[in-house]
């Protein structure tokens, strides 16, 4: 059965033939449709492996919340007007896995959606924090500070914008910090995968965007590769 996109406003649903000539289903709405559609709970969440949402319909993701009900699964990607820093923020600040932008070519979303499909057998977590986070206590390395009860991540005095798969992957370097993690660790910690050989791509993209997000003002590297074993987070 092919995978079910629910797409949420008109730029999204101009993609429909796109997503759909690359393998995918799709039922989506804009508008006050969507607002009927969601509030009379016609989402076929058996089916429906992912939302796409434009960035005027935000306004519906509290009802697709009500109606799909607290802890319902699936990754959110979330437009963005631009493919700058402000931009990604909002979106991931809206709790989304990933984004998508506006004037990006469509490949680009294919291989992000891909990728967020490809995680996990189940899918993300949409509405709700991950439930694996018991521990409070501050972690720190050199400038770099999490704080799991608040679910934020700094360098220095800039913020860290972290999608959810981001953040999971920094907590666990963070809390084995100064030893070596191993991709088949990554992947059953953050992923609930054991599959490495499958997977071993998804964890080198999320370590690239990770290191891309630690580095951004020219700080110093933190994240280093352990050769044949996986990866390691150390001064």
């Amino acid at each position: 059965m092919k995978p079910t996109l629910l797409l949420i406003g008109e730029r999204a649903l101009e993609l429909r033939e796109r997503l759909e000539a690359s393998g995918y289903d799709t039922v989506g709405w804009s508008g006050t449709d969507a607002v009927e559609s969601i509030g009379a709970g016609l989402i076929p969440q058996d089916r429906v492996k992912a939302v796409l949402i434009t960035s005027d319909e935000l306004a519906v993701v509290p009802l697709l919340q009500k109606s799909c009900g607290a802890g319902v699964r699936m990754p959110l990607l979330v437009e963005a007007m631009a493919d700058d820093l402000a931009a990604r923020s909002q979106c991931l600040k809206l709790g989304a896995n990933d984004f998508w932008v506006q004037d990006a070519p469509p490949s680009d979303l294919l291989q992000r959606l891909r990728l967020q499909l490809s995680l996990e057998p189940r899918p993300h977590i949409l509405f709700d924090a991950p439930a694996s986070e018991s521990k409070q206590t501050t972690l720190k390395l050199l400038d770099l500070r999490l704080e799991p009860r608040q679910r934020r991540a700094w360098r220095g005095e800039r913020e860290l914008q972290l999608t959810e798969r981001e953040y999971s992957l920094l907590l666990l370097l963070l809390e084995h910090q100064g030893g070596s993690v191993s991709r088949q660790t990554i992947l059953e910690e953050v992923w609930g995968q054991s599959d490495e050989e499958a997977n071993a791509n998804v964890i080198e993209v999320y370590v690239r965007y990770l290191r891309r997000k630690l580095e951004e003002n020219g700080e110093r590297r933190l994240i280093h590769t352990v050769r044949g074993v996986g990866y390691t987070l150390r001064s």
